[in-house]
């Protein structure tokens, strides 16, 4: 590793500026952000549980197997509630349950009222919903309804015939009406023989898109989150909501900016909002529940469409503004460089956009992008230390938090040797171009050891058993060969671990309630090394400063009127300390 001051997005390495990095701070610009924080203190905010709550997402698959069937279940969950209660999670994320032919691990369902054979039974679902209710914490589920699986009763019977009723619940074409392609590679029509017509399918061919146009789709869609809703559940995390409304007149796409591509054509539809307004008024606004939106698409001019206060749509929504920061213009296997500033503008411009109006979800990985401390820190010599950092980050900013399962004791990225050890349809289907087109295999390889989704989906790292802990039988995909070091068992055992750090952090963050609802600015001056921002409320100032490099960094925007209240490392002896390598500080300001 090159031990020069770094940051990772994607692993494609940025080197730090070093003229911007070893800059003094700037006075004059730092009493000009304090003065514009003191002006957007917002003391009338309302306040709501899932603002206060921070999200722990399970991906069910991977998560514990209870049965030896190599196949994280129902069963797996439910023994780890206490993990999650002792660590101090308050609402569980549940990526898909349903039955599901798996085309696409879940996201391809085939029926929403039923539980998926791998997963269990409707019984222990049930029992893992109690037991989340009972240890005080909240369930959301994933609501996936922009498409189905082509296994699902509607779209069987939709191919069947023109005439019959089901037919209109998806989107059909004689010819392919312009050159859309999928998101995970190749055409978005799919030519159905039975129906002598092709169909959209943004995703995998085995996942048509739904006609939201068709007012009977809706309803369906209606009911089946009361089914949810009516069992217990606490709120809906909406996949891909942005593409529900299509663009009738079919415009040919210039894939020379795929995202440009997702966000003017896929994604924000003439309907979208009027769609949305009216599952409000069917549904959500008969609940106490929260609902999260998946962003994709949406541009930070258009958040508070979807989530402003007075809109009736979405209570917060996850952008991709640095979950795409390292994608080049043909997409996540085109790995381009990034800097800092770039990172840290995102976060501003976002927390800008929202302001006061809105709320944000706030994540640094998920099931479909990779391990943070791999993509933003050091995961080899600073694993632990930049692991820590990013949570104090995670945890700092103005929005809901979600960790992913294995983010709290700092799980990397894996690479497998071969195409093989993957599983992910995008891979295979991205292989397949690849292979098609004569390109380079090592450097696509490569491109999934930074990228692959896969890399978020080797099962859970519980001890240095065999299998990690998660199965007594052969996981469905293989665990990553760090387990026997990174692994819940070991880091429960260490006090100074990253699992006792966001214990530490998630109850610090409830404890001041300025890292909820206060305001943000960013006061670190455009510095390429460090990120530093202020979060107010008119109960008190806090200053986070995070150094994102391998180096120490002087120059501080702290001094003496500022009191240390927690980091990843031991109290500095001054405030104006120089930060260490992957340092970071919560500050409060002295009355």
């Amino acid at each position: 590793m090159d031990p020069s001051p770094v940051f990772f997005a994607g692993n494609a390495i940025a080197e730090r500026n070093t003229t911007s990095g070893s800059r003094a701070f700037s006075e004059s610009l730092y009493i000009k952000a304090q003065k514009l924080s003191e002006s957007q203190i917002d003391k009338g905010m309302k306040q709501h549980w899932w603002k206060e709550g921070v999200i722990y997402q399970i991906y069910p698959r991977s998560f514990m197997d209870s049965n030896g069937d190599g196949i994280g279940d129902l069963g797996g969950i439910l023994q780890k509630l206490d993990y999650l209660q002792e660590l101090g999670i308050d609402i569980i994320w549940l990526s898909p349950i349903y039955q599901s032919p798996n085309d696409d691990n879940g996201y391809d369902i085939s029926d929403y009222r039923s539980v998926m054979d791998e997963f269990g039974t409707m019984a222990e679902f049930d029992a893992v919903l109690e037991g989340i209710h009972q240890r005080d914490m909240k369930l959301v589920m994933d609501l996936v309804v922009n498409h189905t699986s082509d296994e699902h009763h509607w779209f069987q019977q939709a191919r069947s015939s023109p005439d019959n009723p089901y037919r209109d619940y998806y989107i059909w074409q004689p010819e392919p009406p312009n050159n859309w392609q999928s998101m995970f590679g190749g055409s978005a029509w799919q030519y159905d023989e039975q129906a002598g017509a092709y169909y959209l399918h943004l995703f995998t061919k085995k996942q048509p898109d739904l006609n939201w146009e068709n007012p009977q789709v809706r309803r369906e869609v209606y009911d089946l989150m009361r089914f949810w809703l009516d069992k217990g559940v606490d709120g809906f995390r909406m996949d891909v909501i942005p593409m529900i409304s299509k663009r009738l007149s079919w415009p040919d796409a210039d894939y020379s900016d795929f995202n440009k591509v997702v966000e003017e054509l896929y994604c924000n539809g003439p309907r979208v909002h009027e769609f949305l307004q009216e599952m409000h008024e069917e549904v959500m606004a008969h609940y106490d529940m929260m609902t999260v939106g998946e962003g994709v698409g949406i541009p930070p001019e258009k958040a508070n469409l979807y989530v402003g206060k007075d809109r009736n749509e979405l209570d917060m929504i996850f952008h991709f503004g640095h979950m795409f920061i390292d994608h080049g213009p043909g997409g996540k296997f085109d790995i381009v460089d990034v800097d800092l500033n770039t990172f840290k503008d995102i976060f501003t411009k976002w927390d800008r956009a929202i302001g006061n109006d809105g709320w944000l979800n706030i994540y640094l990985d998920n099931h479909d992008f990779p391990r943070l401390v791999s993509r933003f820190g050091n995961d080899d010599e600073y694993r632990v230390e930049s692991a820590k950092m990013l949570a104090i980050l995670l945890l700092s900013l103005r929005g809901t938090p979600c960790l992913y399962q294995g983010t709290e004791i700092g799980m990397t990225n894996v690479a497998f040797p071969s195409f093989d050890d993957y599983r992910d349809v995008e891979i295979k289907n991205n292989v397949a171009i690849w292979q098609k087109e004569g390109r380079n295999m090592e450097t696509m390889l490569g491109a999934v050891h930074v990228q692959a989704r896969d890399n978020v989906r080797t099962p859970m790292q519980w001890s240095a058993d065999s299998q990690a802990g998660f199965s007594t039988g052969s996981p469905w995909i293989k665990v990553n060969p760090n387990y026997q070091t990174i692994n819940v068992e070991a880091d429960r055992k260490n006090p100074d671990s990253i699992f006792h750090f966001y214990r530490e952090m998630l109850a610090f963050r409830k404890k001041h309630k300025a890292l909820i609802y206060g305001s943000y600015t960013q006061v670190d001056g455009g510095r390429n090394d460090l990120y530093a921002y202020r979060r107010e409320d008119a109960d008190g100032s806090y200053l986070i400063v995070l150094n994102f490099t391998d180096d120490p960094i002087s120059d501080l925007p702290v001094d003496n009127g500022y009191t240390w209240l927690t980091g990843n490392y031991p109290a500095p002896g001054a405030a104006s300390d120089a930060l260490r390598p992957w340092e970071g500080r919560v500050y409060r300001q002295s009355s």
